[in-house]
């Protein structure tokens, strides 16, 4: 059954108006025709507001496309594997971070919190074994600095698993994850949501949509953020913040359509270096009087009161789209996107365990400080063209990028912090401490010039091949100004600012090949190939003399590939997508310390990952929808060894921060009364730190153990623009390791028991 409606104050006769189907009725397809590309045809625009056609369950969690012009066909036929996770989705869930959306998709997650004394901000993602932090986009475009990405602007978030080389250029080895913004549309809609919740989460947000008569296909959108929020079992955490992105369209509905849209986020937050893994699930103590060492309360908090993150993002976009023809559609995007983020942090430690009395024992802390600015600019032309040769059909997009990213980093001195006791850590001991310019500098900065060519051939109905080749030609320039130190430059006096300038430019050639059939109309089973290249520099535009460091410009890019064997089925009408493949991922170039010759690095290192990855997204019956996915991964070092200051041969060495086993569902159904209940479970493996099993020092945590964690969630539509929504997680109030630091001394616990009310509000 389908309903039509014109306005948005109007409901299908005789039945309640859900509000996600409300919203999602005149928000959700014209915003994806919008990013990806803008195909509305011109014969609609009639001078009216075409009718919205409503499908009686439009908020299911299945995606049909992703928004990126380089992925030509349908999810189900698309040659590898991509999770899509839907606003209706993380509306249920009132996620509103990248970090909690990515909860959805499995073998996904923030679990590695940065280096030793170092704390990692933002997104520190990992995805199959590897770092994804710095391949993280925004409507298809690199999104720069190490912040946390709030979802108060996404319409969808695009989780594209395996090698992406050919799509984007230098990137990590397994993936990459796409952010698609909200555009304006040609119906007019006003929603807006309050919530509150444990911590003092207190969050509103409002989303408006306008069409503008008078002018040709044109409307406004503007979406609107404030967040005053603790964290649940946290002392002293925040996350505050506040975000505007107001967006302009013209010509929706007609041959060229244009869009200009700005985003503003300001974040003003205590940051969280986590707490000492004393006791914590999985930890170890090389000593027998700390083996059965009491854990320090989840709550306690070992920074500064005067810790701080402040940061803000900016980002400019314009895209002016032609239809050339029915089968010829060129679009022209510009940006330029800023970030800054300024913090001082105190992070935990060592534990100093010598005094006969556990009261009396402390923890070292370290003074972490970062003033940093990011910048990219880049202008891409694309084009989509469909043609046939002869009886073989052509779906092809071909392109030219040009690209520009800035880093540059201000580097602070400051005082050696006092440590803390381990168990009563006092914020104001010291509350404060002052910190000045040291005079170090750093500044990176890379082009690129990038041309690509993508063509899916349908041979017959059931049977496509699909190929993909990218050329990037780069360039990265390094001039950093070093403090010198008597471990540095014995030479020198203490103070002496040391420049260094460093280059690296080269070209490169990355390619991807598929092969799909179609046994029925609602199935593939398809074979895939890719790769991907980084090169010195690509991950943080800093250079490096150091022989060990993968940033050295005299070592090669690393080099990925991976083989994938899948297939993706529409079952229940077309109403679920469920998919399984198989993957196996190779890593070479690694940097790794020769056995022989202890100051001599060599690129022989080999990594490998093997996984097989499960999912299912959208209906079951109508009004029960789900999404879920599982993963087995079997990370590990193929040749060479862990890091590149390990001297021993450690084939077959698990690697590090990469569970072997990963599970999510969420599932809500929607009942006659009005009422939708649903809730969900994850499953993470325990994840090793380490694949030493020499283990040293007063306390390290080799592993992080496994951990389920189960949410639930139930609304209540009180009328057709009133939705009261209550959302509770971590039902059983799990103690488990979030995320742990490179060392083992540190973790950032997981969020204990805590709920949200939310009031939604749809006109």
């Amino acid at each position: 059954m389908s309903i039509y409606i014109k306005s948005r104050k109007h409901g299908a006769a005789g039945r309640p108006l859900n509000l996600r189907a409300s919203l999602g009725a005149s928000i959700t397809a014209s915003t994806l025709a919008l990013a990806a590309p803008f195909n509305v045809s011109a014969q609609q625009n009639d001078g009216n507001l075409p009718p919205v056609e409503v499908k009686e369950r439009n908020e299911s969690y299945k995606a049909e496309r992703i928004s990126s012009p380089k992925f030509t066909q349908p999810l189900v036929d698309t040659t590898q594997t991509i999770t899509v996770i839907k606003k209706e989705l993380l509306q249920s869930q009132q996620a509103t971070t990248l970090t909690e959306a990515l909860q959805n998709s499995a073998g996904v997650g923030t679990f590695n919190t940065g280096e030793n004394g170092s704390t990692a901000t933002g997104d520190s993602i990992f995805m199959r074994g590897f770092s994804t932090a710095n391949s993280i986009f925004v409507d298809n475009i690199r999104d720069l600095g190490s912040v946390s990405r709030d979802l108060f602007n996404i319409e969808q978030v695009e989780v594209v698993k395996g090698p992406a080389g050919a799509d984007n250029g230098r990137g990590a080895p397994t993936g990459y994850i796409n952010m698609v913004t909200k555009q304006p549309t040609l119906e007019n809609a006003y929603s807006g949501t309050a919530t509150y919740g444990t911590g003092d989460n207190k969050r509103l947000t409002a989303d408006l949509n306008r069409h503008l008569d008078g002018l040709n296909g044109a409307a406004f959108r503007l979406n609107l953020l404030k967040q005053d929020s603790g964290v649940p079992g946290r002392d002293r955490v925040e996350n505050n913040r506040w975000g505007i992105a107001p967006s302009f369209a013209f010509g929706l509905g007609t041959p060229t359509r244009m869009l200009f849209n700005y985003l503003h986020l300001d974040r003003d937050n205590v940051p969280d270096a986590g707490i000492p893994t004393i006791g914590a699930p999985g930890f170890y103590n090389a000593t027998t009087a700390g083996k059965s060492t009491a854990p320090v309360a989840g709550s306690n908090y070992y920074g500064m009161a005067g810790d701080y993150d402040k940061s803000t993002s900016d980002m400019f976009t314009a895209i002016v789209e032609h239809d050339l023809s029915a089968d010829v559609t060129i679009r022209n995007t510009t940006r330029y996107g800023k970030t800054k983020q300024n913090y001082l942090i105190g992070s935990p430690f060592t534990v100093d365990g010598s005094n006969v009395n556990p009261a009396n024992w402390t923890v070292s802390r370290v003074l972490q400080t970062r003033d940093q600015e990011n910048e990219i600019f880049t202008n891409q032309t694309n084009a989509l063209i469909k043609f046939s040769t002869g009886s073989v059909k052509h779906a092809m997009t071909t392109g030219l990028e040009f690209i520009r990213e800035k880093q540059t980093t201000i580097l602070y001195a400051g005082p050696a912090l006092a440590a803390a006791n381990l168990y009563a850590p006092n914020p104001y001991a010291p509350a404060s401490v002052s910190i000045q310019p040291s005079g170090g500098r750093n500044q990176g900065a890379t082009n690129t010039i990038g041309a690509y060519l993508f063509d899916t051939l349908e041979l017959t109905p059931s049977f496509q091949i699909n190929g993909g080749l990218r050329l990037d030609r780069y360039s990265t320039d390094f001039n950093g100004v070093a403090v010198s130190t008597t471990a540095s430059n014995p030479g020198l006096p203490v103070g002496t600012l040391v420049p260094t300038t460093l280059g690296k430019n080269g070209s490169l050639l990355n390619w991807k090949i598929g092969a799909l059939y179609k046994p029925a109309s609602n199935g593939s089973i398809y074979a895939a190939y890719a790769t991907s290249q980084q090169p010195p520099g690509g991950a943080a535009f800093a250079l490096s003399t150091n022989g060990s460091s993968a940033d050295n410009p005299n070592f090669a890019p690393q080099k990925t590939s991976t083989t994938e064997v899948g297939t993706k089925w529409e079952v229940f009408n077309k109403k679920l997508l469920v998919s399984a493949a198989l993957f196996r991922t190779e890593v070479s170039n690694e940097i790794t310390q020769d056995a022989v010759t202890s100051n001599l690095y060599v690129q022989n290192g080999k990594k490998r990952v093997d996984g097989l990855e499960l999912s299912a997204s959208g209906e079951i019956t109508s009004g029960w929808s789900v999404n879920a996915s599982a993963a087995w991964m079997n990370a590990k070092v193929s040749s060479g060894t862990t890091n590149a200051s390990a001297t021993s041969n450690q084939n077959n060495a698990a690697m590090s921060f990469s569970p072997k086993k990963t599970m999510t569902l969420w599932s809500t159904y929607l009942l006659p009364s009005g009422f939708t209940i649903g809730g969900g479970v994850r499953y993470v493996d325990a994840m090793a730190r380490t694949a030493s099993t020499t283990i040293g020092g007063t306390t390290n945590t080799p592993y992080a153990q496994s951990y389920w964690v189960a949410d639930a969630m139930a609304a209540y539509q009180l009328n057709k623009n009133v939705n009261i929504q209550l959302n509770l997680y971590n039902l059983t109030n799990e103690h488990y390791v979030a995320s742990l630091n490179n060392s083992g001394t540190r973790y950032i616990p997981g969020a204990e028991r805590s709920a949200r009310l939310s009031l939604n509000l749809a006109y």
